[in-house]
């Protein structure tokens, strides 16, 4: 009767290559999907001050980082920030925020799929019924819950540039990308 082969250790290197690569996919697989915040707010006025104030804080600093000896540039650009965190708090007061987060591959695929173009917009090259298929991602993006049918009550009831800017938003962030390839 033939003895069992002895099972061989691990190397230390192995194990420690394994710890490594567990450690790695661990990390992958907590990755945050990507978010887009949309901000509406209908006081033009607030929108404005907080322009300017952005402009007059990003010319403060460059001011004072071009003159560093310089203390008045330099309390002009902190005086203008504040001006700005002012302005920011302000608008931020006044705004909603819709917030859309990035969906997995499978489902957005599914979710397409769900809405295929009609055979005039597929001659037109289109992959999803534009139609349909907006409002459907508005919903399934929402962070903050919205429905198929409160989606498609705004798309369809805000001007062209506001609903066009609601579905950008769902949408862009299913296209952002946080990896590149390196030339390593």
């Amino acid at each position: 009767m033939s003895r069992p082969a002895q099972a061989k250790r691990p190397s230390p290197a192995a194990s420690t290559a394994e710890g490594a690569w567990s450690a790695k996919m661990e990390r992958l697989r907590r990755r945050v999907r990507p978010q887009n915040r949309l901000r509406i707010c209908d006081d033009a006025e607030l929108r404005q001050r907080y322009d300017e104030a952005e402009q007059t804080a990003r010319r403060a600093r460059f001011v004072a980082e071009a003159n560093p000896g310089d203390e008045l540039a330099a309390r002009q650009a902190v005086d203008a920030d504040a001006a700005r965190e002012k302005a920011l708090t302000a608008l931020d007061a006044a705004s909603e925020f819709l917030t859309f987060r990035a969906l997995p591959r499978p489902v957005l695929e599914e979710l397409i799929a769900q809405h295929p173009p009609t055979e005039q917009q597929a001659e037109e090259g289109a992959i999803f019924n534009a139609d349909t298929f907006p409002a459907a991602l508005v919903a399934a993006a929402s962070v903050d819950g919205m429905s198929r049918e409160e989606a498609e009550e705004l798309l369809n009831g805000w001007s062209a540039p506001d609903a066009n800017a609601l579905w950008d938003a769902a949408w862009q962030v299913q296209q952002e990308s946080r990896v590149e390839l390196g030339k390593g």
